[in-house]
């Protein structure tokens, strides 16, 4: 039995000319009956975006089946995508129809493609290149209609460069490529999805209404790096608004690190401190040269303890914030840093 049609997706949230520019390819490519690559780091919203793709298509009111590719061993995920017949191997009592023909006339959304294993890959090649395939122990050739959409957080042609994707598969999945941006690209949208998951999580919680942020907190989470981007995001404004004391107030702390405590255990296995840089034998005697090399050394450790944050690190320092990017233009270090 088919799922039911899948339900109009939550419509991606941003006005940012990068995130606008993507919305603007998605809508383009929407409509065409091809296969397409969703690519961006981790917490970009890529499953959401792949979900709008399928709800602008022709089959949005078809099946949408999603699977993680990165979650499933080999032979589980065969047995995911094609299904398997009775007795094909031990705990199999019964036959199992699979995501594809689940998704038989509809889309099917492959999360984490790169995770898929040669034999798989080759199997979904032949899918979307003849619309046909067998199940795990089976001789029977079963035809299926699916636009397959493929979404993944790494470089799949240095993947196929290094012998660890098909490149035969790559290009049949990348008729087109929809590169979502990270969060760190997109800072004007942060007030605006911020707002939007505070009003959520005051929902969740039976909260009459959300007072907004103060500016203080408004100003750390523009300032932050968002390595863990719009998942990362959305965690720690539910976490701030529900440790809000005063939730008729406006939100003034932000919970960045919720294992921030003085009882925090120390870890267990904590790496060996790093040996000392070597030094360059042309400093070995050049009392400006060693200072030079001591200041960059200290601007670095301060970038990566802050999260490459530059107003936390010049405050470790002592330095006023343009004090700090003077000195980090003066070692070349500038573009490793965030703006905030």
């Amino acid at each position: 039995m088919s799922p039911d049609p899948t339900p109009s997706p939550p419509t991606p949230i941003g006005s940012s000319a990068p995130f606008q520019a993507m919305l603007a390819h998605l809508s383009q490519v929407a409509p065409l009956d091809r296969p397409v690559l969703v690519v961006g780091e981790r917490g970009t919203g890529k499953e959401l975006v792949a979900s709008r793709l399928n709800f602008l298509s022709a089959r949005w009111d078809r099946p949408f089946v999603k699977l993680n590719c990165a979650a499933l061993s080999e032979s589980l995920l065969d047995s995911e995508l094609f299904g398997h017949e009775a007795g094909a191997f031990t705990g199999a009592t019964r036959r199992r129809i699979g995501r594809f023909e689940l998704a038989d006339t509809g889309t099917l959304f492959l999360d984490e493609i790169a995770n898929a294993t040669f034999a798989v890959q080759e199997k979904v090649l032949r899918v979307i290149e003849y619309g046909s395939f067998e199940r795990v122990g089976g001789n029977e050739t079963h035809q299926v209609d699916v636009r397959v959409i493929a979404a993944t957080n790494v470089d799949l042609p240095a993947r196929v460069a290094a012998g660890k994707f098909r490149a035969d598969l790559l290009d049949r999945l990348a008729f087109d490529v929809v590169t979502v941006p990270p969060l760190r690209e997109r800072r004007d949208d942060i007030p605006l999805l911020a707002e939007y998951f505070a009003t959520r999580m005051t929902s969740e919680l039976k909260r009459d209404y959300f007072a907004g942020f103060a500016a203080p907190a408004l100003q750390a989470l523009l300032d932050h790096a968002w390595p863990g981007n719009v998942r990362e995001l959305r965690n720690v404004v539910e976490r701030s608004v529900s440790r809000m004391t005063q939730p008729g107030k406006p939100l003034r702390r932000i919970i960045l690190d919720p294992f921030a405590s003085p009882y925090r255990p120390a870890a267990e296995d904590a790496p060996p401190a790093a040996p000392p840089a070597a030094r360059p034998e042309a400093l070995a005697d050049d009392f400006t040269g060693r200072v030079r090399a001591y200041e960059a050394t200290l601007l670095r450790q301060a970038l990566e303890e802050a999260r490459f944050n530059q107003k936390i690190a010049a405050q470790r320092l002592g330095l006023t914030y343009h004090q700090f990017r003077h000195y980090l233009r003066t070692h070349g270090l500038l573009s490793r840093a965030v703006d905030p």
